[in-house]
């Protein structure tokens, strides 16, 4: 009800539980789906891969009230490219709408902290040199950016090439490492310490 008051915002469809929520996905292709984590009749993160296999485009976030480090893992590997807790306010609700919209991750600042720290823990040095082979130069300069924040725009800004190159860029990263989303790509460089590399 908030959100259909928000001017730039349009509101497609609504569902009670995760299997109308995936259907109605399906059915109406919306730009981004809020889904929560505890749904009746399927989960969050068994809707989340549902709706990702079936409308790929589609942007979700996870809006709900689980702080678990497990829950934001399994959303974040199936799919989902924000994670906001349901204390965020309708106008932290909305902003998220639209940044995930225009291809960015967005994560509750307390769960970005616990998804930093987990990672920080799983370094695996020894597969980045597999990394290395499967991403072109230019692939891994892309992905560190990204890792480091930068949107696209910025990307492209950042190393003198068109927006359009960047975004080609990005779809061979996720293709080639088998990543769904930017926030599975930054999660992915920084377990493998591509940040760190030279």
């Amino acid at each position: 009800m908030l959100l259909t008051q928000d001017a730039d915002i349009e509101v497609v469809g609504e569902a009670d539980d995760g299997i109308t929520g995936t259907e109605l996905a399906e059915s109406l292709a919306p730009d981004v789906v809020l889904l929560d984590v505890r749904m009746p009749r399927r989960s969050g993160v068994e809707a989340c891969r549902a709706i990702k296999e079936a409308v790929p485009a589609a942007k979700i976030i996870m809006l709900t009230v689980s702080d678990e480090e497990g829950d934001l893992y399994e959303t974040v590997k199936n799919g989902a490219a924000g994670y906001l807790l349901k204390d965020s306010s309708i106008e932290e609700v909305a902003q998220a709408i639209r940044v995930v919209n225009e291809g960015q991750s967005l994560i509750s600042p307390s769960m970005a902290v616990k998804l930093i720290d987990e990672f920080k823990q799983m370094s695996k040095p020894d597969k980045q040199q597999g990394t290395q082979l499967k991403l072109t130069d230019r692939e891994l300069e892309v992905l560190r950016l990204v890792a480091k924040g930068l949107n696209n725009r910025e990307v492209a800004k950042e190393l003198f090439i068109s927006e359009n190159t960047v975004k080609n860029h990005v779809r061979n990263i996720l293709e080639k490492l088998q990543l769904h989303s930017r926030m599975e790509a930054v999660m992915y460089a920084m377990k493998e310490k591509l940040l760190d590399l030279p």
